[in-house]
């Protein structure tokens, strides 16, 4: 009898553990059940120190600190299923600094759990929307080159990924890999503020045709469920922008040679912008369970990146810290 009552306390246990764990909004693999939300919202601040680059250094900007920049993050989902659910992922970051803000992050999808925890791995396959074309990218064109002066890129694309991974006792390991696809359009609006250049055009702002783009992502990410109420993680991601590219100018111009041939000229200068850069990111968190439904999260990021000469996005390294609070209903 005693045998089998220790028996029954330790699969007791071990069924709350697990379901402790799978619950956890920390946790890489956590996936809403059947009619269940969750919303996770972050604030961090950052601070930068960017690359001399030829087109930071143009500016001025080689070497310079930025900060404090500020980012806001929000995710929410709602299974559908237990092994579908819908999602959203949007961020929002002001530089002061440089005068930028904006949308940096928009996506909305779904995802389908292909293997469940009852095989050797979990399995997960996703696909969403990437919203930058809820905007317009928005910019000046000067004698120092271009200046953003916002984070949108102005375009639509679609995101496909997928996420796998294990979870053994109190330890989930995680990795994830994924693709952006961009669509080329005229969506943003550019300010001429050499006036000479203006006065050729007849026009003090431009739209102009993008090229398609494209995104990859990989990375992995782990975490220790020590206590009931105490969880920690760590990870990695590496993330590869690659370059933009102008095929067109979408307003129209004035029709004579000085103008069009001042045009072709652009043109053959930003048709490989040469501005991509590739972010290696390196994260840790820490949370707190609060209640049963409410979790306090508290995490750290180190970046250090790659770029090619023009790109305005080149750091020598980024640093950010934040905390963010989750909640399932």
């Amino acid at each position: 009898m005693k045998k089998s009552l220790k028996h029954l306390v330790a699969v007791t246990a071990s069924v709350i553990s697990t379901g402790a764990i799978a619950a956890n909004l920390e946790n890489p693999l956590y996936m809403p059940k059947s009619n269940e939300a969750y919303i996770k919202v972050g604030a961090a601040i950052m601070g930068k120190s960017v690359e001399g680059t030829q087109a930071t250094n143009r500016k001025h900007r080689g070497g310079d600190v930025e900060f404090p920049v500020w980012r806001f993050t929000g995710d929410l989902g709602y299974g559908i299923t237990d092994r579908l659910d819908v999602h959203g992922r949007f961020g929002y970051t002001k530089d002061g600094e440089i005068d930028r803000k904006g949308m940096h992050r928009g996506r909305l999808g779904l995802t389908f759990r292909a293997l469940t925890e009852d095989y050797p791995v979990i399995w997960d396959l996703y696909a969403d929307a990437y919203l930058s074309g809820l905007t317009p990218m928005k910019g000046s064109y000067t004698s120092e080159g271009f200046n953003f002066s916002n984070y949108s890129n102005g375009r639509w694309g679609a995101i496909v990924g997928t996420r796998f991974g294990k979870t053994w006792d109190k330890f989930t390991l995680a990795a994830h890999i994924e693709y952006l696809q961009t669509f080329g359009n005229h969506n943003n609006k550019i300010k001429l503020d050499i006036p000479a250049l203006a006065g050729l055009f007849q026009t003090d702002e431009l739209s102009v045709d993008l090229r398609s783009t494209h995104e990859g992502t990989a990375g992995f990410d782990m975490m220790y469920q020590a206590n009931e109420k105490w969880s920690f993680g760590a990870g990695f991601e590496y993330v590869e922008h690659y370059n933009n590219g102008v095929k067109g100018i979408h307003t129209q111009l004035p029709d004579n040679t000085s103008a069009q041939a001042m045009a072709q000229k652009l043109l053959a200068e930003t048709n490989n912008m040469k501005d991509g850069w590739d972010e290696y990111i390196f994260k840790i968190n820490a949370a707190y369970q609060m209640t049963e439904s409410l979790q306090l999260a508290t995490f750290f990021e180190y970046t250090f990146d790659d770029a090619q000469p023009m790109s305005q996005n080149a750091t020598d390294f980024k640093m950010e810290w934040g905390v963010r609070l989750n909640a399932r209903f």
